[in-house]
């Protein structure tokens, strides 16, 4: 929409397919002409054709649909894509181009291979190393999309969960276990790259990045990451040919920059970056790829600077399925987003977890129940929990390691060693927050009562250690500050304008 509008205002007579009819899009005065058709070859071309009968169409922009019209790029005729060219988008999308250009560049990636069977896939599997994500290279959302830590669960997915064939084979990547993952959106021209964002995700790799809250700017990441992710992203750019706007994702594990993926099309998170900036970034990039205009010619700093600290989080729809496990994964679940705006980190989330549907607590019993590795950590956030006048409970495994540093706890029955359980209690009412993080197989019934009770009774539940952390954080500054403060962005942005507080 942002980009029919621009190319309108330069004197482009704009036309739009659209296969997902939604509010904006669909206003008879949002663009000239508007086909409500599916994204296909076929579909696409009788619409070229129908245009090109009354004059010529100048191009067709295939970048700002998401993943869907970036794939007619190889079929459409080359001479109408607009933007980046259709072989840098292939080279960007094939596996082994791709790998082979990072290996040019000198840019690490988590090692990776594509097999067509379950033989070749547990040969793989066994060279790379457990844990690996596996993945089908045709589908969208992480649908199908695992983590996989042995052989059996490999033939289990091998056998259930996909086709393969030479056609369709199935992505193998080296499962980067706490590794923090990193969001960057970008502009180039083929010269000039900005980087519009750098965003933290607050889960860590492994939770699809549009289930995952992210942070702009991104905290707890050493300036000197940030610049590596800046060079990266600017190598990429040039060596990609970018002429608008693209998306890297980047996992830092070990104190070691990692590019997960490229992808040369506007992201979902373009809109979220541009109201936090207030820079129109698609409105920019279709001006670029129309050939109407350079990078250079809008005068952006290399890297946009966000005046507050902007938090984006997913809206799930777990309430309207009963039943449902609402636990994260790399399968996509969210269908909606909303933004949080703050002086401090835990502001900006808080706002950003309330905006969600999600009420803060701000005081009574906290559950907890974590495996082993995570125990360390929870014992810190107990430890922060209960400095914040929340009493503590959690099973029996978790209870000991509270006790040993002394903190007082309450020791509960799982759900099935006896009654009362944690979910009598959840549905009591005596649980305000729920800590819960993926025990393995053998709790997984117990960790889905769990779970689905806290849903039903709506009681926060988290289900990541580094989204435990953040919550306290927004908790921690929700209970320290008198009122929240709301601005509007035009506000925010005037005020950054003229350099005063907002």
């Amino acid at each position: 929409v942002h980009a029919s509008f621009a190319l309108r205002d330069a004197g482009f007579e704009t036309v739009m397919i659209n296969c997902n009819p939604e509010t904006v899009s669909t206003d008879y005065d949002t663009s000239d002409r508007l086909y409500f058709e599916p994204l296909t070859f076929e579909d696409v071309m009788s619409v070229i054709e129908a245009e090109q009968a009354a004059g010529p169409v100048a191009g067709v922009i295939v970048s700002l649909g998401g993943q869907t019209p970036l794939k007619l790029a190889d079929v459409l005729p080359r001479e109408l894509i607009l933007g980046t060219s259709p072989d840098s988008i292939d080279l960007a999308e094939d596996r082994e181009r791709f790998g082979a250009l990072l290996a040019d560049l000198k840019i690490p990636c988590p090692d990776n291979s594509s097999v067509t069977s379950a033989e070749e896939a547990k040969t793989v599997a066994n060279k790379i190393g457990y844990p690996i994500v596996v993945r089908p290279s045709f589908v969208l959302g992480g649908r199908a999309m695992a983590i996989v830590y042995d052989d059996q669960s490999l033939d289990e997915y091998m056998r259930s969960a996909v086709d393969a064939s030479p056609e369709k084979p199935i992505l193998i990547d080296k499962f980067l276990e706490r590794a923090a993952e990193i969001d960057v959106d970008a502009l180039a021209d083929g010269e000039t790259v900005v980087i519009a964002g750098i965003q933290g995700h607050i889960e860590e790799a492994g939770i699809h990045s549009g289930d995952s809250s992210s942070v702009l700017p991104a905290q707890k990441i050493a300036p000197e990451h940030l610049e590596t992710i800046g060079h990266y992203t600017r190598l990429l750019a040039r060596a990609l040919k970018v002429k608008g706007l693209m998306n890297i994702q980047f996992a830092i594990k070990d104190d070691r920059v990692f590019v997960l993926e490229v992808n040369p099309r506007a992201s979902r998170t373009v809109p979220f970056v541009a109201k936090a900036t207030g820079v129109p970034i698609a409105k920019i990039a279709s001006l670029v790829m129309a050939g109407h205009k350079r990078l250079a010619d809008f005068g952006l700093p290399e890297i946009l600077p966000v005046p507050r600290i902007f938090v984006k989080s997913p809206v799930f729809p777990f309430k309207k399925f009963a039943g449902v496990d609402p636990i994260l994964g790399p399968e996509m679940h969210s269908t909606g987003e909303v933004m949080g705006v703050g002086a401090t980190f835990g502001e900006a989330y808080g706002k950003a977890m309330e905006g969600a549907g999600l009420r803060l607590p701000l005081n009574g019993k906290a559950f907890i129940s974590v495996n082993e590795s995570d125990k360390g950590q929870a014992v810190l956030l107990a430890r922060r929990l209960s400095n914040l006048g929340f009493s503590l409970v959690a099973t029996f495994g978790t209870a000991k390691r509270l006790h040993e540093v002394g903190l007082e706890c309450e020791t509960v029955f799982k759900v099935n060693e006896g009654r009362p359980n944690i979910a009598d209690l959840i549905r009591q009412g005596e649980i305000a927050l729920i800590i819960n993080t993926p025990l393995g197989k053998v709790s997984h019934f117990d960790e889905k009562a769990i779970r689905k009770a806290a849903l039903q009774f709506n009681v926060p539940c988290v289900t990541t250690m580094t989204g435990a952390e953040a919550l306290i954080e927004a908790i921690g500054t929700k209970l320290s500050q008198q009122s929240v403060a709301v601005r509007s962005l035009q506000e925010i942005h005037a005020a950054a304008s003229r350099n005063v507080s907002p």
